[in-house]
């Protein structure tokens, strides 16, 4: 039988009222909305994950005030040159093209954080007597930043090595061929240093041939008082 007429419009609009109803219940709430959601989820991203928030030279939370951030790395085998941050500026980088093989050094006003030099000492082919001026005269309050490279310890004598265990140095003592070596000490540090690691060469733990992995450390540093 055929709907003509004033049939064929109620019978429509029957139909469209219990799809509503169904949808309605299937759904709940706002079936347009609902079904909109429905068909276009699929093809929605997720949403990404928050990235760790990163700090001043990439450590993972802030220092406290009067503290400087720091971070050192060793350079890896003879390849590729040390690395040190502070305060956010890198102070000696391949970038800057002021990296050296054996002892990577920036010295830091205590007081100030205020950049005082940097230099690097060849302790493979070089003179150690160089090392030895440079680290005599530093004055009280001084912060001593070490990276190495390649090589940080064929030259040593024991006037060097005396000189870095006066900085706070516990691994100096026995720094060997080709060690890795990261540090940070003081003029006139009365404690040890917590900021020192050290990596044996060794053949049979080294990471590549002939060198030891590379070491990384961070860290706050507290701004020393000014002397009176």
């Amino acid at each position: 039988m055929r709907l003509t007429g004033p049939l064929r419009i109620v019978a429509v609009l029957l139909l469209v009222g219990l799809t509503w109803l169904l949808a309605n219940t299937l759904f709940g709430g706002d079936s347009g909305s609902s079904m909109l959601h429905l068909f276009s989820g699929a093809n929605e991203e997720p949403t990404p994950e928050p990235h760790p928030r990163k700090y001043k030279c990439g450590l993972s939370a802030p220092c406290p005030p009067k503290h400087l951030a720091f971070r050192l790395v060793s350079g890896a085998a003879n390849v590729i040159g040390p690395k040190i941050c502070l305060e956010d500026k890198m102070l000696v980088s391949s970038v800057k093209n002021n990296v050296g093989r054996g002892l990577n050094i920036a010295l830091v006003n205590g007081v100030t954080g205020e950049l005082l030099e940097t230099k690097t000492f060849d302790m493979w082919a070089g003179d150690v007597s160089d090392l030895l001026k440079f680290l005599r005269p530093l004055h009280e309050g001084t912060l001593v930043f070490v990276a190495s490279f390649d090589d940080p310890a064929t030259k040593l004598n024991d006037e060097s090595r005396r000189l870095f265990e006066e900085l706070g140095s516990t691994a100096v003592k026995e720094l060997a061929f080709r060690d890795s070596w990261v540090f940070v000490g003081a003029k006139g540090i009365e404690n040890k240093s917590p900021f020192e690691q050290r990596m044996k060469n060794s053949k049979s733990s080294n990471k590549y041939e002939g060198w030891p992995e590379s070491l990384e450390m961070d860290g706050c540093i507290p701004l020393r008082p000014p002397l009176e």
